[in-house]
């Protein structure tokens, strides 16, 4: 095997030139006069068809569903339906009815499959007998590329490892090449990253592991995650047949990895084949309810979805394989034009990828059982809302793309989905606002019995609280029901030991409900901001979310739910001064409310979370019977260096050589080039670490030579005493190894990083 270390492949470069979007439909004929011409759209095939008919059909049963429902409610409203107030709150309860109704339809088809136990239209059918182990040509080559910005790096490079282990266990690991693409502006971060790197490379050396990985820093980051990708392609794209696009927090096996790959040459016109990953690897209260819903529930609506979505998937932007000539050619991305916050680069680039790679004819799948796919969930609430907040832009920024001219109708109904599962909470919440008007305008009003002149008998008043209840029913049904059939297809297929057995399963699923049914409100308020912010410009000030288990202080909750609570105090008062009854359905939303600040706070704790799970609830299969890959990239976790500073890199031996080695081979700098270097070196060495600015330490840690000039100075003490200080301290590595592992003083620097681990 060759020994040789570097951080990034030879470039062979490719165009990827985005081709501009149509437009607005009205000013769409004048832009072809001028020259534009859209990409050719997919056709509908003979064979495809008749799986329109199960499309149909969900749409018929969502409008059905919202008509009945409104039916309903018109009946039960005291005016039916008359007057300004009732209109509005009919029309905000037959989207939010329809919306509902949607996800019930989703979950019933999902459950249909799944206990019959077998989708003969899953694109897994094609590992099926000789498919699982079917040989991969030598020149499909695929590229595993994990995008990162300012990322964990412990969580990032113990996956790594473990999933470059896993896939040395195959037959195909001389198929698979990994690239780290850093878009990180923090210069610790970066420095920890390029040393991390070197171990890892170093380590996977010494195991003998056939896996080559890159690093790569991208100096311009333009056009977020989608821009990193597209830098990919046009460098190193042209030598590899297919990419894989992991999430900072994925872990994937090997056998998934190569799975993907043989589906991908079996199926010649799939584009995209998505997995659908496993949440695990939180210990917080709010990370376990989250794994929890998302293991117990996820695949059921997951299922569903691919059962009417079939070819025209949803990609999710990671864990995921694309075909790479096809995606170079027709997914890369133009910004959106104008000048509101709906334009500008495209956020959720994945949905918008996933339609342009299936207009240009190329299918999109999602592979629902398929095994061997991870992810971690935000270990905290606002970490999830920050990641929402970040979806909820996304999302309607891609309305604007929904009529983009060639696209099939079910990524324009994906992009309406998309939309509408942030629009439904200022929805939500007008509603309840409107309703508790209503009531509060009703509850003051005398009955009249007598409508007419000279009457002789009196109309009584008639709630009709049937209805109202037939009603609340059928609403409760659709919310629930998708739980309810999730719990009975794992108990009915005997799963329900992978759990904790039956009663820790039911146990789970009630706290889990109860915690869901007091976020919602507060999901609601903040999705409404997030939407609100979207539309106008309003900047949130938010931190980046964590990915290791982070605590929410008091303070932080005090700061982020402080103005929810006064809003329900302050509704609360206004129902009891306006209202002669209280409106009881409210409870559960301003409950929530009152509640956020301390939930928010304690679920962030990962102690309540540790006992829960000493006591065997919210367990999931992956606690149970641990896969191999989450175990070892757990263990390379709680085995990892200590992480170096930018400070080292200048003062320590072994810091230094980690961070130079990850740093790409340049020719030595001359004329302007050469000068800048030297006034970097001289002003970095004279002011002291405490004096560079954080641009010059990003431009310190990519020139290998610059960064070797001020350690020399620094050693031969022409530098800031502050640098002396740090250079004549203890000899002590940043990358130590444990105490009692002898190390000797002319050790190479492999065997000094090996012996970490």
């Amino acid at each position: 095997m060759n020994t040789e270390i570097l951080p990034q492949p030879p470039v062979h470069r490719r165009s990827m030139v985005p081709q501009a979007w149509a437009g607005q439909p009205l000013l769409r004929p004048l832009r072809r006069l001028l020259g534009y011409r859209p990409t050719r759209p997919w056709r509908t095939t003979a064979d495809a068809r008749p799986l329109m008919l199960r499309r149909v059909l969900l749409l018929v049963l969502v409008a059905l569903g919202a008509i009945v429902g409104t039916d309903y409610m018109i009946d039960i409203l005291p005016k039916h339906g008359q007057g300004w107030a009732e209109q509005g709150l009919l029309v905000l309860f037959g989207i939010l009815f329809a919306w509902i109704s949607a996800g019930f339809w989703t979950a019933l088809m999902g459950t249909w499959v799944r206990l019959l136990g077998r989708d003969r239209r899953a694109v897994t059918n094609l590992l099926r007998g000789d498919g699982a182990r079917a040989p991969i040509a030598p020149e499909a080559r695929t590229a595993v590329i994990m995008p990162i910005c300012n990322e964990h790096v412990q969580t990032v490079f113990a996956g790594l490892r473990a999933t470059c282990e896993s896939l040395a266990a195959t037959d195909v690991a001389g198929r698979f090449d990994f690239f780290v693409l850093s878009d990180t502006n923090d210069p610790e971060a970066r420095v920890a990253e390029q040393a991390a790197w070197s171990q890892l490379v170093q380590a996977l050396q010494a195991e003998g592991v056939p896996v080559r990985v890159y690093y790569r820093w991208r100096q311009h980051r333009t056009h977020r995650k989608a821009g990193n990708v597209a830098d990919f392609c046009r460098r190193f794209g042209a030598d590899y047949r297919y990419m894989v696009v992991l999430d900072a927090d994925s872990v994937m096996t090997g056998d998934c990895l190569a799975s993907l790959v043989r589906m991908m040459e079996a199926r010649p016109d799939a584009g995209i084949i998505q997995t659908a990953p496993r949440a695990c690897g939180h210990e917080t209260i709010h990370a376990r309810i989250q794994q929890f819903g998302s293991r117990v529930y996820g695949p059921l609506f997951t299922t569903g979805m691919h059962f009417w979505q079939l070819g025209e998937s949803h990609y999710w932007g990671h864990n995921a394989i694309l075909r790479m000539a096809p995606f170079v050619e027709h997914c890369a991305l133009a910004k959106l034009s104008g000048r509101t916050s709906l334009s500008g680069d495209v956020m959720s680039h994945d949905f918008v990828e996933a339609a342009l790679m299936r207009r240009a004819g190329w299918k999109v799948w999602i592979a629902h059982d398929l095994e061997g796919s991870y992810e971690q969930v935000p270990p905290n609430l606002l970490a999830e809302l920050q990641r929402d907040r970040r979806w909820c832009h996304g999302n309607l920024q891609n309305s604007r793309l929904m009529f983009e001219p060639g696209l099939h109708p079910v990524h324009r109904t994906v992009f309406l989905t998309g939309v509408l599962a942030y629009v439904s909470a200022p929805l939500w919440l007008a509603f309840l606002l409107l309703s508790t008007v209503l009531f509060a305008s009703h509850s003051h009003e005398v009955p009249k019995y007598f409508l007419e002149p000279y009457q002789l008998f009196p109309i009584w008043p008639n709630a009709n609280v049937k209805l109202m209840l037939t009603l609340f029913g059928l609403t409760a049904l659709l919310l629930l029901a998708p739980k309810a059939l999730s719990l009975a297809v794992i108990v009915l297929r005997g799963q329900a030991r992978r759990f904790g057995g039956v009663a820790r399963l039911l146990i789970g699923a009630l706290l889990e409900f109860l915690h869901s049914l007091l976020l919602a409100p507060v999901r609601m308020l903040f999705h409404t901001q997030f939407v609100l912010a979207a539309l106008t410009g309003w900047k949130l000030d938010w931190k980046s979310p964590p990915r290791d288990d982070a605590v929410t202080g008091w303070g932080e909750a005090l700061r982020r739910h402080g103005m929810h609570t006064l809003l329900a105090l302050a509704w609360i008062g206004a129902i009891l001064v306006s209202s002669a009854a209280f409106p009881w359905w409210l409870s559960p939303v301003l409950l929530g409310l009152l509640v956020a600040i301390p939930l928010s706070a304690w679920s962030s704790r990962a102690g309540p979370g540790r006992w829960l799970r000493a006591r065997g609830v919210f367990l999931i299969p992956e606690e149970l019977a641990q896969p191999a890959v989450l175990a070892e990239a757990e263990r390379h976790a709680a085995n990892f260096a200590i992480m170096p500073r930018v400070v080292d890199a200048v003062t320590d031996g072994v810091a230094h050589a980690l961070v130079a080695q990850a740093i790409p081979v340049r020719p030595a700098a001359t004329g302007a080039k050469a000068q800048a270097q030297t006034r970097l070196v001289d002003y970095a060495a004279g002011v002291g670490p405490q004096g560079v600015t954080k641009a010059q330490r990003l431009r310190l840690l990519g020139d290998a030579q610059a960064l070797r000039a001020l350690r020399a100075r620094v050693l031969a003490r022409q530098a800031h005493p502050d640098w002396w200080l740090r250079a004549n301290a203890p000899e002590r590595s940043a990358i130590a190894p444990e105490a009692d592992t002898p190390v000797r003083a002319e050790s190479s620097l492999v065997e000094r990083v090996a012996a970490i681990h």
